[in-house]
């Protein structure tokens, strides 16, 4: 397999820390610059928004350009957001240095996708996607225990310093290594990326991701207060906790995508979310012994991102020509399903008791099974490929 995903992994995991690495140093970000917990948590809430929705609009934006100049221009760019997160003297202007972070966030991990599925064989695709989905898992799951440390030992304008210098050598990397890209596909409005969901096999899909990541977010997002308040689990012992589970997320990444190679993405879709809701349900019931706790939070870990590159090789091989539109689109759900998971969580916590975020979530997780088994069911026919963008090739 082309060696070159690997230093896209790299970059999709310098730019995924970003969401989520401030979420360790809230209470830091708030008492510097004169704000509440609530005010400083919007800044989380903000980036999965902007991420969610400037994907697919900035895909159509820069359809027609080559796509390791655009790489290049836009890890600028959110270079220059990160500057400015460090020397951000209010509030305000950190808010905006999250909402441009976002944004080109939003298309680097696009990019590094497409890109990874490009410069492989086909039958190395989902694997490839798999890899570079290990950058974005890890930099989610690490993001807050890593940004927790930096921000304790050096104050919370650390992280940031830390993610522009990486950037850098991101920068340095695509520029020497990569070679350019050619878009394949022709600029296509946010409107007809929107059509595409008139295609009932992709709106199932989109929806499938959504609703995973919004039931597994319900409990995840509440993970420390959960251990803290059903384990009575220390700070040294919640590091511990968030230190597994990232290392169970990465591999779910890179396993997802090796089951999609060998077994198809259909089958493995429908196996890692039968996983996923079992151990998300299991959970409540393990806290009685820290071991059995620690076996059940790996596989919900593993299972937690093993199902994004099945999924966005299904979506690949239901329409090739539109692989772009629909990873953005894909990515959209993701973070909408984040956003929407934690508000999920926040009510769950405040009126049911922290202990029920995990069945919530499972429900949630369940519903997401039974629009993976429709999307499958929905036959690939040309009325329904008339339904949004045609692609180029289809099965």
């Amino acid at each position: 397999m082309d060696k070159r995903v690997y230093l896209l992994t790299i970059v999709s995991f310098v730019v995924g820390m970003v969401e989520l690495i401030i979420g360790g140093i809230l209470d830091l970000v708030a008492i510097d610059l004169n704000v509440s917990i609530g005010q400083a948590g919007l800044l989380i809430t903000i980036f999965s928004l902007v991420f969610a929705v400037a994907s697919p609009i900035l895909l159509f934006l820069t359809s027609k350009l080559e796509r390791k100049n655009l790489t290049i221009f836009t890890l600028f760019i959110f270079l220059l957001s990160n500057i400015l997160a460090v020397f951000s003297p209010v509030y305000s202007v950190l808010f905006l240095s999250r909402i441009i972070s976002a944004a080109s966030a939003s298309l680097l991990i696009v990019l590094c996708v497409t890109m990874a599925s490009t410069i492989v064989e086909p039958k190395y695709r989902g694997r490839a996607i798999g890899i570079v989905n290990m950058g974005v898992s890890g930099s989610l799951v690490l993001g807050i225990p890593f940004g927790l440390m930096l921000g304790n030992a050096f104050g919370w304008r650390a992280p940031f310093i830390l993610i522009s210098i990486l950037t850098l050598f991101s920068i340095a990397g695509v520029y020497f290594f990569m070679k350019k890209i050619t878009p394949e596909q022709v600029a296509v409005s946010f409107g007809d990326q929107m059509r595409t969901l008139k295609n009932s096999k992709v709106l199932y899909a989109h929806a499938t991701t959504f609703l995973v990541l919004a039931g597994h977010t319900t409990l995840y997002a509440y993970l420390t207060p959960f251990v803290k308040d059903t384990m009575g689990l220390d700070g040294v012992w919640v590091s511990v906790v968030y230190l597994v589970f990232g290392v169970a997320a990465v591999s779910g990444g890179a396993i997802g995508g090796s089951f999609s190679d060998y077994f198809g993405s259909k089958p493995t879709i429908l196996s890692v979310i039968i996983l996923f809701i079992v151990a998300i349900l299991a959970v409540p019931f393990s806290t009685f012994s820290v071991p059995f706790f620690f076996i059940v939070m790996v596989v919900w870990g593993t299972m937690s991102w093993a199902i994004t590159p099945p999924m966005q090789s299904y979506l690949i091989e239901s329409s090739p020509g539109n692989s772009d539109i629909l990873i953005s689109l894909n990515n959209s759900s993701l973070h909408l399903g984040v956003a929407v998971g934690s508000f999920v969580g926040s009510i769950v916590v405040d009126h049911a008791g922290i202990e029920n975020n995990a069945i919530i979530g499972g429900i949630i997780i369940s519903l997401g099974l039974l629009t993976a088994i429709r999307s499958i069911r929905v036959p690939v026919t040309p009325r329904n490929l008339s339904k949004g963008i045609k692609s180029k090739t289809t099965d």
